[in-house]
């Protein structure tokens, strides 16, 4: 389906998704079936940000969650958590049979992430608006501690609405925090209406800027412009970061993307994941 006409976006010159951003969509379209429910439109247009992180920017060891000179890394948007999941089982942290258990009873995978049950999850989320608060406090923290691991938080641009977002930007600049990055994904469509519609961001990277961080931006689903970007930080020595990443929510599905109703979806007919699965085996 064409692009929702409301929604403007830079032009960039996205590749095509390479074979494992595919599989890793398809890890998410497993936990959706067998969950019987889920958010797929965040969890796609999340996709390459989470891919090149754990890929490429982090430091962790799946098989020692806790390891203390990792890097933290925190889903403030926690409705996107399927794409989370996906990249954890991927890399270990839990087998992806687990992934059928999705928001069942006896899970561990909720509807929004977890801290403490599910191994990888830095903090609990889902009520949005807190991550950057507990990304600073963690920043500081080990600064204060002379530690040197990193803190990275992925924002939902309908989620920057919220004031403690902005709270939390005044304090990380005022305490020089440049062991944090804040990723934004930025895919312009909230939960029921485009993000210009509800509450316009622009000019959103001066915003940060005069919030004291040093912003880039980028097309979020281009692989090697997220690596270029998260491998050469901080920005700006002393400040925190900010990558500002332009993605199409429900990216890789033609039905979904910058579809409003793919914000969240429930009991999907087999018929009907069969076209998801398909969409993704180019």
């Amino acid at each position: 389906m064409p692009l929702n006409p409301q929604i403007a976006r830079p032009v960039f010159d996205t590749p095509p998704l390479d074979a494992r951003s595919r599989a890793l969509r398809k890890l998410v379209l497993r936990a959706l079936d067998k969950g019987g429910r889920g958010h797929p439109g965040s969890a796609m247009s999340l996709m390459e940000i989470v891919r090149v992180l754990y890929d490429d920017v982090l430091a962790f060891r799946a098989h020692e969650p806790n390891w203390d000179a990792r890097d933290r890394c925190i889903l403030s948007k926690g409705h996107g958590c399927l794409a989370l999941y996906a990249i954890l089982a991927d890399k270990g942290f839990f087998p992806a049979e687990e992934l059928d258990g999705f928001c069942k009873i006896d899970s561990r995978l909720g509807g929004h992430p977890e801290h403490g049950p599910c191994p990888g999850v830095e903090a609990s989320t889902g009520a949005l608006g807190h991550g950057l608060s507990i990304g600073a406090g963690m920043a500081l923290a080990a600064k204060m501690a002379g530690k040197s691991h990193r803190v990275f938080v992925m924002l939902g641009d309908g989620e920057i609405n919220e004031g403690s977002v902005w709270e939390a930007a005044l304090f990380a600049a005022k305490h020089k925090l440049d062991n944090l990055t804040a990723i934004v994904d930025y895919n312009k469509l909230q939960s029921y209406a485009p993000v210009a519609q509800v509450q316009e961001l622009e000019p959103l990277a001066d915003k940060w800027t005069a919030f004291g961080f040093a912003a880039r931006q980028c097309d979020g689903h281009d692989v090697a412009a997220l690596r270029e970007n998260l491998t050469a930080l901080p920005f700006t020595a002393g400040q925190p970061s900010v990558l500002i990443a332009h993605t199409v929510k429900g990216k890789g599905i033609p039905e979904a993307e910058d579809n409003p109703k793919w914000h969240h979806k429930s009991y999907l007919k087999e018929e009907e994941m069969r076209v998801l699965y398909a969409a993704l085996d180019g």
